[in-house]
């Protein structure tokens, strides 16, 4: 799917929580009994689609997640999302709203209900501090991170690991709360990914996005230990966690324990710790 993430956030979309839009002719859908009016169109990838709908009766707005299921494998990917946000009650996991499975013109498709989040993405928060020639303070960057960590360490204990972890895949709420979004089993965890997440929050950039823009080799490129600029003005406690996450080898990569553990060690002693270029 392509990122839903920058569409739940709608910074574009002039209205208030419970607030009535007048539109004519609003189509409605109904989930587990409660009537959803359509808002509009949000995005739309390979095999899934978001739009914004609103509340019949509490006037809340929400996202619904469309999934096309063509097929008894899709079927049983979109059942696995449903299950993981089910089981997966925890602060920084994106809670399941409703949900229902219709059939339409012979296929299915799995409707997720999910929270309207106003603030949007990671990504598009460090996207406006990079357009404004700022950056993350590093306290805020140890509070995310230490509620992905805790989000993920929660989807592990349940036999589940998160399948495409990046910026556009984490919500944020107004208090910088991490939700974790767009949810789906994989064998195992990949813990570069987390680090992946971690190098946007302190460079702004992804660590391989120059590497694809040049046209040379990421798939080279992961096989070497990402370089912290020299430029970076975080503290060494956090460049450190940083390259532990990202070492080549992927057998010494670390646990989401260890990572947790690390993130409380560095809030612990270093709370003042923070950097603001502005």
């Amino acid at each position: 799917m392509l990122s839903a993430l920058n569409s739940l956030a709608l910074n574009n979309v002039p209205v208030k929580m419970g607030q009535t839009l007048c539109i004519c002719s609003r189509s409605s859908i109904t989930i587990e009994n409660k009537t959803y009016y359509f808002v509009q169109k949000l995005d739309e990838g390979g095999f899934s689609y978001v739009d914004l709908v609103e509340g019949a009766k509490d006037g809340h707005f929400y996202a619904l997640k469309r999934i096309l299921c063509h097929d008894r494998e899709g079927h049983q990917e979109a059942q696995t999302e449903v299950e993981m946000h089910q089981i997966c009650n925890h602060p920084n996991v994106l809670s399941l709203v409703a949900h229902t499975f219709v059939d339409r013109g012979g296929k299915t498709e799995a409707w997720l209900l999910l929270p309207y989040i106003r603030k949007g993405s990671l990504w598009s928060v460090l996207e406006k501090l990079r357009d404004k020639g700022s950056s993350m303070p590093e306290k805020q960057v140890l509070r995310i991170l230490r509620g992905i960590c805790s989000g993920l360490k929660a989807l592990h204990e349940k036999g589940y690991a998160h399948r495409d972890l990046k910026p556009t895949n984490v919500l944020l709420d107004e208090d910088d709360r991490p939700l974790l979004m767009d949810l789906g089993s994989m064998n195992r965890a990949r813990i570069e990914s987390l680090g992946c997440v971690l190098y946007c929050m302190m460079m702004l950039e992804g660590p391989y996005d120059m590497v694809f823009q040049k046209g040379d080799s990421v798939a080279l490129a992961v096989q070497n230990p990402v370089t912290i600029p020299q430029s970076c003005r975080y503290s060494q406690g956090l460049q450190m966690l940083l390259s532990s996450i990202m070492v080549s080898n992927p057998q010494e990569r670390p646990h989401i324990n260890w990572v947790l553990d690390q993130v409380h060690d560095l809030q612990s002693r270093s709370p003042n710790t923070q950097t603001n270029m502005v």
